[in-house]
This record gives C-alpha cells, sequence and structure tokens, in this order.
C-alpha cells in the first residue's frame, strides 16, 4: 500500500484550477518531486498534504486513513520552506528540539533525540551558534534537522534548495541524497529545476497548468517523454515538426517540410499520416563532415549558427536547410585539444536511425 494516496484533487481558487483532477500514489521511502514551472499547482498540492488547504474535491489518505480535517499539527508531517524559517533568537539546537518541546516530550528523550539528529546533519559542533552565524548550507541543514527530529512520516521540502548558489545545492543534492537513504523517511519534493529532480528522485511527477503530464522515473522522463511539454520541460530537446510517411515494426520513416524524410524508432499505434514533432537530444546529434556523415541514415547538410564551448562539451547550433535550428552536444575529448566548427562552416549534422522519439499530436 502507497504511504500517500491523492486521489480525484481539485483545488479552485475562483475560475482558476490550481490543482485540476489530481491522483497519485507515493511508496513509503520514496524520493517522490513535484515538478513543474511556476503556476503549475505543485506547491498548492504540497500545502494540501501538509493540511494548510483543503481540496475542493477528491481525498488524501495517508497510511490508508483519510487526511480531511485533520489540522497541520496533529498530521505526521513536517514541512522544510525555501526560506528555512528558523528562529534567529534560538540557537541552532533550540532550533531543532522546538518541536519536541512542543509536544512536552521528556528532557531525556529530547536530549538523545536532538544528539542523534545533529550527528545525522553533522552539526554536533554547531548546536551553539544562531542562524545568523552560519552559512546558507548549515541554516538549511537545521531545517531539515528540525524536520526530521519528530520522525515524520512524510517530510515536505517547498523549493529547499532555491536560495543556494549553484555550487552549493550541488553539494547539497548530494547530502539530501545520502539523508534520505540513511533516514528512509518519505520526501515529497518541490522544484521548478529540472536539474535538481532528475539528480535526487526515484519518481517525478510532472505538472502544467493543475495538472499531472507524466510520473516516471528520471531516466524514462528524460528519454521517453509522453508529450511536447514534458519533452521541452525536461532538459534541452530538438523539437522538428513532421508528418508519418510510413509506420511498421523496425522503425517509422516521417517526412519534414523542407528536409525529406527521418527514420525513427517504431512506436505502437502510429499510422500513416499523422502530424506530430520528433523530438531529439542534442547529445544524440553528431556534426560531422559530408563523408563521415554518409554513415548515418539521418544526415542534413547544415551552417553552424554559433556556438558555446564549456570545457568537457561544446554546444553547437546549426541551422538546416529548411530554416529548423538543430542543438548538438558534442564532448571535447580533451582540454584545448578540441576541434571546433567555426560560426558559418558548411557541416552535416546527423543522428541514428534508432535515436529520438516521435510524439504525436
Amino acid at each position: 500500500m502507497a504511504i500517500l494516496e491523492i486521489r480525484n484533487v481539485t483545488r479552485r481558487f475562483g475560475e482558476l484550477n490550481a490543482v485540476d483532477d489530481v491522483s497519485l500514489a507515493i511508496e513509503a521511502g520514496e524520493f517522490f518531486t513535484l515538478l513543474g514551472p511556476s503556476g503549475c499547482g505543485k506547491t498548492t498540492l504540497l500545502r494540501m498534504i501538509a493540511g494548510f488547504d483543503e481540496p475542493d474535491e477528491g481525498a488524501l489518505f495517508l497510511d490508508g486513513q483519510p487526511l480531511a480535517g485533520i489540522p497541520p499539527e496533529r498530521r505526521p508531517v513536517h514541512t522544510v520552506f525555501q526560506s528555512y524559517a528558523l528562529f534567529p533568537h534560538m540557537t541552532v539546537a533550540e532550533n531543532v528540539a522546538f518541536p519536541l518541546q512542543m509536544v512536552r516530550l521528556a528532557d531525556d528523550e529530547i536530549r538523545r533525540r536532538l544528539r542523534e539528529t545533529l550527528d545525522l546533519v553533522h552539526l554536533a559542533d554547531k548546536a551553539g551558534q544562531y542562524p545568523h552565524e552560519l552559512s546558507g548550507g548549515q541554516k538549511q541543514r537545521v531545517a531539515l534537522a528540525r524536520g526530521l527530529i519528530n520522525r515524520p512520516r512524510l517530510l515536505l521540502l517547498d523549493e529547499p534548495l532555491g536560495a543556494l548558489d549553484a555550487k552549493l545545492r550541488e553539494q547539497m543534492e548530494r547530502e539530501l541524497i545520502a539523508l534520505q537513504r540513511e533516514v528512509g523517511i518519505t520526501f515529497v519534493f518541490v522544484t521548478h529545476s529540472q536539474q535538481e529532480a532528475l539528480a535526487l528522485s526515484h519518481r517525478i511527477a510532472v505538472m502544467n497548468a493543475g495538472r499531472v503530464e507524466q510520473v516516471d522515473v528520471p531516466e524514462r522522463l528524460y528519454g521517453f517523454p509522453k508529450n511536447r511539454f514534458v519533452a521541452d520541460f525536461i532538459g534541452t530537446i530538438n523539437l522538428i515538426e513532421v508528418a508519418v510517411a510510413a509506420a511498421d515494426a523496425h522503425h517509422l520513416r516521417l517526412t519534414a517540410p523542407g528536409l525529406g524524410d527521418i527514420f525513427a524508432p517504431p512506436l505502437a499505434g502510429i499510422r500513416a499520416g499523422e502530424r506530430g514533432a520528433f523530438a531529439l537530444r542534442p547529445e544524440q546529434v553528431r556534426v560531422l563532415s559530408s563523408k563521415a556523415a554518409a554513415d548515418l541514415k539521418n544526415h542534413f547538410p547544415g551552417q553552424v549558427r554559433d556556438y558555446l564551448y564549456l570545457g568537457d562539451v561544446t554546444v553547437y547550433k546549426v541551422a538546416l536547410e529548411n530554416g529548423a535550428v538543430l542543438e548538438a552536444l558534442e564532448a571535447n575529448a580533451a582540454p584545448g585539444c578540441a576541434k571546433f566548427h567555426e560560426i558559418g562552416d558548411v557541416v552535416d549534422v546527423g543522428w541514428r536511425h534508432d535515436a529520438g522519439l516521435y510524439l504525436p499530436g
């Protein structure tokens, strides 16, 4: 049985359906992420799980029991906010112990749990310090410790890394993964960052305009998006407008206006005459000489419009004859030894016949 079930939940604000008929089942011990752009409904859904808001329709169940009418303080759930919400006049130890003091736990038990929890987040040496004396990452770990000390069934995290710089965010991502694995508590994480979601999650629900577009493990969301929104939102992708010329069990033959035929992996239920988009990740595209490109079933002439050298990789933008611009990501063999294509160079772009994905509609 799932630890948390969300059944046909809708939340309206006037004419707007902020959450629109959402159903999800989250397993015990899972790191589950709600991902989507601003205004997609992910934070509203998190607030209903926490008890700060109630659905207009549908229901939520924790361990099989309905959550309707149970106030936030009586739910075995804790929320960690982006702002940390630490008490500035309290030390680290006092901040972390506060939830246990509110339920009047015995002093010996508070001290024992406090010691265990501060050790868990590597803050035992900061117990006597105040929030203003801590770095951003340390404040984040205090907020996590306060959320974990009362052993909630669910830990809800609302954009908890959003205020951190890129390097610290990456460090905290690794710490979150290790912490969740160690404590085994179910995490429900809200973010608009695809990179965070892909790095941290066991499963991800991609939301758009109040609805769930796709729920899947990170590698399937990235490799097999169900529609254009998911394809475009998760990572970087090339989308080429196409029509289906032929479809069989071995491949699809697609036609792109001004380019010609594109051969793509087969997809069940697709018929000739349909229209949609061919989705191709930049790392699947190669920038080649015409001679080398001839070995690939899909190859087209183009001109380098721009490139960005990123050290380990170079990202090229290549304009094709029909005006479409493809992004290609090429690994650089060694620092300073990459062979660049210059802006204006005439090149071929190519990719394997089993790369990419046809998206109907």
